[in-house]
């Protein structure tokens, strides 16, 4: 599980005064991107190796607002990967209040540059053990 913070700019709210609900899905990729440079295979080097990550399905639950200026924590993690697909989880906090502000998943799959699907334990068996250890450890 890893921890990344989001500070809520103020071009992300609307003319309600709170977070348009299209940022947060921004704000999941943000996560994602960093988690990945956490495991020490970053977007840089998966792009460079012609790895492409597309979201192939995406669901959030609103929980409470955010507002311009609120430090919003978002805990990731691998729940399910199968070698193929890869399902991660996110939970959004407001850091001053401790409010649960959105739950949601994102299932992503993996291709080449020309869009063929790409089986990681075959090509990147790096990267596919990486998956595999997240998913085991978020279980425990």
């Amino acid at each position: 599980m890893n921890n990344y913070i989001h500070r809520v700019n103020y071009y992300e709210t609307d003319r309600m005064g709170i977070s348009h609900h299209s940022n947060y899905i921004r704000w999941m990729e943000e996560a994602r991107v960093a988690f990945l440079e956490g495991l020490g295979y970053g977007y840089l080097q998966l792009e460079a190796e012609g790895v492409i990550s597309p979201v192939v399905g995406i669901e959030c639950q609103y929980k409470h607002p955010t507002t311009f200026d609120d430090r919003v924590g978002i805990k990731i993690w691998v729940d399910q990967y199968n070698g193929v697909k890869l399902t991660m989880k996110y939970e959004m906090t407001n850091e001053a209040t401790g409010d649960l502000v959105l739950t949601a998943t994102s299932v992503h799959c993996f291709v080449d540059r020309t869009g063929k699907p790409l089986i990681l334990k075959k090509k990147f068996p790096a990267l596919d053990n990486l998956f595999r250890e997240e998913a085991i450890a978020s279980k425990q």
